[in-house]
């Protein structure tokens, strides 16, 4: 039996935040002696306390551990949302392994190419996914009696996670996190402090909701998880649990600010302090739907990335004094917009976003999978963007997802934006398609709600973009669908789509 673990070691038990340096692992063994009754996850009618959640991830760690894993290997976490998610990255904290969170809704193909990429020594996950028997853990499969439950020694995994990313190629890389899992100035969350309650209705596999709720359980807070994004769920979800702390990406704030007004002003949003969106750009009409409906000091949004090359940051009220920026460079950092060669490019003019910062190149992760884009001491996410006069960032779109229209770089996140501000849309995604006269032409994929609500008239349809947009950035043809254009965590593939339309024409 392991000696008891003494949460002043790793918490100030006064405020609960973690103490630099201590192991992940370990911080869930801490708020459970400190505060064993707090809950820690709920997702349902199911909750967890603290003292139960560190419980079970204290047998799962000895299991894992009597299974084969040891320190220092890579395990791929692969399953909807659910207590075992979390439970299995903590699980592998303590015990020295690396979690590696990926769908489990991929296809073979791609599941095969992580899987390659990754080389783990486990999955954990469901039965039916494409992996031998021989390296899946089943997660359903009850665990033996009699594995002891006690907190475990200190265990340090190095790197800490890494993360996929399939990007707007749709070739999936894997993006290595370098720092261990200890505590640090790199775990903390935007507006986030401990001992909060966190409302996350996106699918943990992907990075944000699965660094914010991870950390967030580090600092001792309460996790209300959604096993997938409703919009009266969340509503719910909100008012039943008294949530402080809300992470969304903007189609889950849109969904919700396009219900009809009787279903949303009679809502209790009063405790959320902070509402934390990032992932994609979000339409200012939506944004300022938040700003009216919580108050511009409750509203934040980041523009990062998981290989935390740069991150920029903007609340409510500095962003309806710049709408449409996501925000300045952090301290320590500098934005600047360059062309292909690197050259740096005049205010107001879009190019690739670039960071630096201070004391050295940016880069700290690492690719397997992909080349990173380094030059000299500056490093890009890929995205396109550029400086206003005051510092502030617009982002313009993926590199690889603009559209050349007549010699004319086209940028679809504008065009998409109009279009989802059209009654009846739920979402959209423009790509190019081959075209003998303008190299290509855009074309709209636009989502609606039911097959009912597919216009008559297409041409009617794109024609109220008049007002929106400029004659060349309208698009020119336009199909309807009734299935999610972005997937549950607020992304689109536009070069996969756009492969899947010229292949099926022929």
């Amino acid at each position: 039996m392991a000696d008891p673990v003494d949460p002043a070691d790793w918490i100030d038990l006064a405020s609960g935040q973690p103490v630099a340096g201590a192991p992940l692992g370990m911080l869930l063994s801490a708020h459970a002696a400190a505060t064993p009754d707090r809950p820690a996850f709920t997702l349902g009618p199911t909750s967890l306390s603290f003292a139960a959640f560190d419980r079970r991830a204290n047998r799962r760690a000895r299991h894992l551990a009597g299974w084969g894993i040891a320190a220092g290997d890579r395990v791929i976490l692969a399953m909807a949302n659910r207590s075992d998610y979390l439970e299995g990255a903590f699980a592998l904290w303590k015990i020295g392994a690396t979690p590696c969170p990926v769908s489990e809704r991929l296809a073979p193909a791609e599941f095969a190419e992580i899987f390659a990429l990754a080389d783990p020594r486990a999955v954990i996950g469901a039965p039916g996914l494409p992996v031998d028997a021989g390296r899946l853990y089943a997660i359903d499969d009850p665990l033996p009696d009699g594995i002891d439950d006690s907190p475990l020694p200190p265990a340090i995994a190095t790197p800490g996670k890494i993360a996929n990313s399939g990007g707007s190629t749709g070739r999936p890389k894997l993006i290595v996190d370098p720092l261990p899992s200890v505590w640090g100035p790199d775990k903390e969350g935007c507006r986030r402090g401990p001992r909060l309650t966190l409302l996350n209705p996106g699918p943990l596999y992907h990075s944000a909701p699965f660094n914010t709720t991870t950390m967030a359980l580090a600092q001792g807070s309460h996790i209300v998880c959604l096993d997938r994004f409703d919009p009266h769920g969340w509503l719910d979800a909100v008012e039943r649990h008294g949530v402080d702390y809300a992470y969304m990406v903007p189609t889950m704030m849109a969904r919700i600010a396009r219900l009809p007004a009787a279903e949303t002003e009679g809502r209790d949003l009063s405790t959320i302090r902070t509402l934390l969106h990032m992932a994609a750009p979000c339409p200012p009409e939506v944004k300022r739907w938040w700003i009216d409906r919580i108050g511009a000091e409750r509203v934040w949004e980041v523009y990062g990335g998981t290989e935390r090359i740069g991150v920029t940051t903007i609340g409510g009220a500095e962003w309806l004094e710049h709408p449409g920026t996501v925000g300045k460079a952090s301290p320590g950092q500098q934005i600047l917009i360059t062309d292909e060669q690197g050259a740096p490019l005049p205010t107001g003019t879009i190019g690739e976003i670039h960071f630096r910062k201070a004391g050295g190149v940016a880069t700290s992760y690492a690719y397997i999978g992909a080349a990173d884009r380094v030059k000299g001491d500056i490093d890009s996410f890929g995205d396109m963007g550029w400086l206003d006069e005051a510092g502030y960032l617009h982002i313009a779109d993926r590199r690889t997802d603009m559209v050349l229209v007549g010699g004319i770089n086209i940028y679809p996140a504008q065009i998409e934006a109009a279009i989802e501000a059209l009654p009846g849309v739920r979402g959209c995604a423009v790509i190019g398609l081959p075209d003998a006269d303008m190299g290509n032409r855009l074309h709209a994929i636009v989502e609606v709600a039911a097959p009912g609500d597919v216009p008559e008239d297409v041409d009617a349809f794109l024609a109220a973009l008049a007002n929106r947009l400029p004659g060349l950035k309208r698009p020119r043809s336009a199909e309807f669908t009734c299935r999610p254009i972005r997937d549950e965590a607020g992304k689109v593939r536009r070069s996969a789509l756009r492969e899947e339309r010229i292949k099926a024409s022929g």
